[in-house]
């Protein structure tokens, strides 16, 4: 699926987040080991970045852990 620039514009005026920095994330994510802990840590960053929102270590090692351990629901409605 390709998007178009207008489709980047549109985000990055909303949230701030340039183009190049959510291409850049998504091919993390798609090459990526999401079982390496480096990469998780680097998504998790990333992505508190983008957000604006910080991420305790505490947070952090509970976010890696439970996605090493396969503990994230496979259904939305039970992550809530």
């Amino acid at each position: 699926m390709e998007f178009k620039d207008d489709f980047f514009k549109k985000v990055e005026k909303k949230t701030k987040v340039d183009k190049d920095t959510i291409i850049n994330l998504a091919k993390k994510l798609q090459m990526g080991n999401m079982k390496d802990e480096k990469t998780l840590r680097e998504v998790i960053t990333t992505l508190s970045t983008m957000t604006g929102k910080t991420v305790s270590k505490e947070k952090e090692d509970k976010i890696i852990k439970t996605i090493i351990n396969d503990k994230v629901p496979k259904n939305v409605d039970k992550m809530f």
